[in-house]
């Protein structure tokens, strides 16, 4: 038998409210991007996803950090700590908790994409040596990810993973938990692979328990026009995989 999540369902209850899906398109133009994939402990394998969802194997954490000069709400950063995992057949990736610093980003990405975001300190800095991002909280660092020796790469070598994002919607009246399906597009300018490094992570900050990564994958940096998309698939995190998938 395939594996499945073993999370509690009731985590999933405090995402955002999905309050405003369609509306005007986002374009970000020359985005900066960068992800970093670490291996994860297999014992967290299915106790970080609910039952929709099948782990990954080996199961992985995928950190993403964005700098977003313009948007239709003013500049923003946002980070995301994402565990890897599979919604029927299709490779996606986890998002529990995320952090913006920027106020108005934090009510545009909860209301119409979803995302779990919270205020903090976020930074994406590049030097010629390496890259790096990082989310402070108070002033303790919980995120510190790096790209070290960068080297030029083509933008189709990069694959990124639609993101799930713990919210609710309303169903009757009510408001029940939905993971929301994510999947900008992109259009490469510039990207950079390198040597990843993961200085510093909390999983408690990203409502992820038990994620212990130990092994380096991957790591790069692109600068890319990101198109938001337009939603179109949710999951409910109580049923079984074959049986979870929404359409909006």
């Amino acid at each position: 038998m395939p594996l499945v999540g073993t999370r509690p369902t009731t985590d999933f209850e405090h995402g955002p409210l999905l309050r405003q899906p369609g509306g005007e398109p986002w374009v970000l133009p020359r985005a900066q991007i960068l992800q970093v994939m670490y291996e994860i402990e297999q014992g967290a394998m299915t106790s970080l996803l609910p039952p929709a969802l099948h782990p990954t194997i080996p199961p992985t954490l995928v950190v993403t950090v964005m700098r977003a000069p313009e948007s239709p709400v003013g500049p923003f950063t946002l980070a995301e700590a994402k565990v890897g995992c599979r919604s029927g057949a299709r490779p996606r990736a986890l998002s529990v908790r995320a952090y913006c610093d920027s106020a108005a980003a934090c009510e545009a990405l909860a209301a119409r994409w979803g995302y779990p975001v919270h205020p903090a300190e976020v930074v994406l800095a590049k030097r010629y040596d390496r890259s790096w991002g990082a989310v402070r909280i108070g002033g303790r660092t919980v995120l510190e990810a790096h790209l070290v020796d960068p080297e030029a790469i083509s933008g189709s070598d990069i694959q990124y993973l639609a993101t799930l994002n713990t919210a609710r919607v309303e169903r009757g009246g009510e408001a029940v938990p939905r993971l929301i399906q994510v999947d900008p597009e992109y259009q490469f300018h510039s990207a950079d692979r390198g040597m990843p490094e993961l200085l510093a992570f909390d999983a408690e900050a990203f409502a992820l328990p038990g994620a212990e990564p130990y092994w380096p994958v991957s790591a790069s940096l692109a600068v890319a026009d990101v198109a938001m998309p337009e939603l179109r698939y949710l999951v409910d995190p109580a049923k079984p995989p074959l049986a979870a998938v929404e359409r909006i």
